[in-house]
This record gives C-alpha cells, sequence and structure tokens, in this order.
C-alpha cells in the first residue's frame, strides 16, 4: 500500500543522508516531528495540507530513514540543518510546524533564523516549561545505555502486549500515545538510533525534567505570527505549558483538543483545517535583523 506521503526523497548534506517527503503546490509548510518519530508521525496531516500548500516533511538526523551519525543533535544543530534543507530546496521561507521535540526545534529554527520563518506552529512542544514524563527523565540516566537494548527490536516486537501493558501502567493509556511509545522504542533496536536517541534526548531533558526553556525569549516571536496546538490530556508534556506560552505570546491563537500527545494523529482533519485557516488568515512575518536586534536590546533592558 502506498503510503499517505507520497515518494520518499534523499538528499546529502554535509556528507549525511536527509530523507524526506514533498508535496503539493501553495505556501510552504516544514513539518518537524518528535524524538524516536520521522515524517510518518505526519502521514495523515500531510495530504490534507498538500491540496492547498507545498508541504516538507524530513525524518531529522538520526531518526526514520535519515543518516544517524556520530555528531550534534542539539535544537541548535537541528534548527541549522534545516536551514540547510531549505535552502537546498530552494524554499526560501516556510510555515514551520513542530511536534513535542520538534516544537523546540521549530522555536530555535524560527529565532536563529527569523528570515525563514513566516509562521510558527506548536504542537504539544517541548521547550516551555520543566514538566515532562518520567520515562523520558529516566531514559537520560546513567546505565540507560544498556537498559534500552533489552527493551527494543525483536525483543519488543515478541513482547509487545508486556510492554503496552507496562506502559499503561505509567500513565499511558491505550490509543495513540500507546502506540507511538510502543513504535517509538521498536525504532530503537539498533546501536546507531539508540546513541542518536540519547544524544538527542540528554540534550534537552534531564533527571529533573527539561532542560531547556523557551519562555524567557517567546517576546521575540511578537511580530511572528504563532499557532499553539495541543491535546488536553497529554501525558507527556502537560497541556497548562500551552496556556501560558500562549499568555506570554501576544496575538498567538490556542487550539485545545480531546487528545493526548498526538492531536495529528487523533484529530488530523481538525489539526489540519486549524493549521490551513492559521496560514490563510495570517500575513507572513517580515522580521529584519534591524527588528529583531531591537527586540533583543528592548528585553535586555527589562532584564531584573
Amino acid at each position: 500500500m502506498d503510503s499517505p506521503l507520497g515518494p520518499r526523497e534523499e538528499i546529502v548534506l554535509h556528507g549525511h543522508r536527509i530523507c524526506f517527503h514533498r508535496a503539493g503546490d501553495g505556501p510552504a509548510v516544514l513539518l518537524v516531528h518528535g524524538i524516536t518519530g520521522s515524517a510518518r508521525h505526519w502521514e495523515l496531516l500531510f495530504p490534507i495540507l498538500a491540496e492547498r500548500h507545498t508541504v516538507i516533511a524530513p525524518d531529522l538526523l538520526g531518526h526514520g530513514e535519515s543518516a544517524k551519525p556520530r555528531g550534534d543533535y542539539s535544537l541548535g544543530a537541528f534548527a541549522t540543518g534545516l536551514r540547510d534543507l531549505l535552502l537546498a530546496l530552494g524554499d526560501d521561507r516556510v510555515t514551520v510546524v513542530g511536534h513535542s521535540l520538534g516544537g523546540g526545534i521549530a522555536m530555535q529554527l524560527a529565532y536563529q533564523h527569523p528570515e525563514r520563518c513566516e509562521r510558527l506552529v506548536l504542537v504539544a512542544s517541548g521547550g516551555l516549561g520543566a514538566e515532562v514524563h518520567h520515562l523520558l527523565r529516566a531514559a537520560t540516566l546513567p546505565g540507560s545505555e544498556l537498559v534500552l537494548p533489552v527493551l527494543t527490536g525483536d525483543r519488543l516486537r515478541g513482547l509487545a502486549a508486556g510492554a503496552a501493558t507496562a506502559l499503561r501502567r505509567v500513565g499511558l493509556d491505550a490509543g495513540p500515545d500507546l502506540a507511538e511509545m510502543v513504535r517509538g522504542l521498536d525504532t530503537l533496536a539498533d546501536a546507531q538510533t539508540r546513541h542518536a536517541f540519547l544524544e538527542t534526548l540528554r540534550s534537552v531533558v534531564g533527571p529533573g525534567g527539561q532542560k531547556v526553556d523557551a519562555r524567557d525569549r517567546l517576546y521575540l516571536a511578537e511580530s511572528m505570527p504563532s499557532l499553539i496546538v495541543w491535546g488536553e490530556h497529554d501525558p507527556i508534556i502537560p497541556a497548562e505549558h500551552g496556556v501560558d506560552a500562549h499568555r506570554m505570546m501576544p496575538g498567538s491563537r490556542l487550539e485545545l483538543f480531546d487528545a493526548g500527545h498526538f492531536p495529528h494523529l487523533e484529530h488530523p482533519f481538525e489539526v489540519a483545517r486549524a493549521i490551513g485557516d492559521f496560514v490563510a488568515e495570517t500575513e507572513p512575518a517580515a522580521i529584519s535583523v534591524e527588528d529583531l536586534r531591537a527586540r533583543v536590546l528592548a528585553g535586555a533592558s527589562d532584564a531584573d
């Protein structure tokens, strides 16, 4: 059966293979998946958005079918990699949509390269508060390298029912959250992917929770149209993070759904409509270096 994402394309950037899907015509939308994910996480949303937009969905470095080198898996490195992908594809400006880890990357892209971002959409985004599910915190502890191989690959597939039961005991009920967590563990079957996962996770999460917090820079998005999408029953990152961010981002929109951590999987048509309406009803940002400098200096003058 053909994937809703259509054919996979590849490009080599800085010596590493990046896989992506691209379809449609119209204003460009870049979809950035979360940790242990891939472009597949957007397969329900992708064809709907592609009816009116040029949609680009890459597998991040270290994820999916893209290369998994030893290297820098920080938010800044991911953001720069996406900028280079857009440059190579000739898509100069995009509405960037990020889910979970991808939300943190989207914010970093908007912060580092505002000239590339017309709008910002955050879906159950990381980087907006410390709270995060304790399973992710535990995975950053020393020795997790020895535990992960036991939970992944053929062993996990053979014990899928047991894995599901164990995850339910820690608050992940049946539905997309549970299914995607099991699938995410299943992607970690090989050592290269596990290394990339741990490097990525430890760059943003520690035993005490999320280490990266963008809230002190949200004022910089004042002139960038922003949409925040969240599931009200998110067990991974609490919806309160999105509500608080909405208050801190003047002019932003907030859409809450009866969903968990993957509202775009539980309500793909509604989330696609919210994104499509948002793109159609807002003017793209055009933030100059002078604008950004003025905001940074204003923020510096407001510091304690």
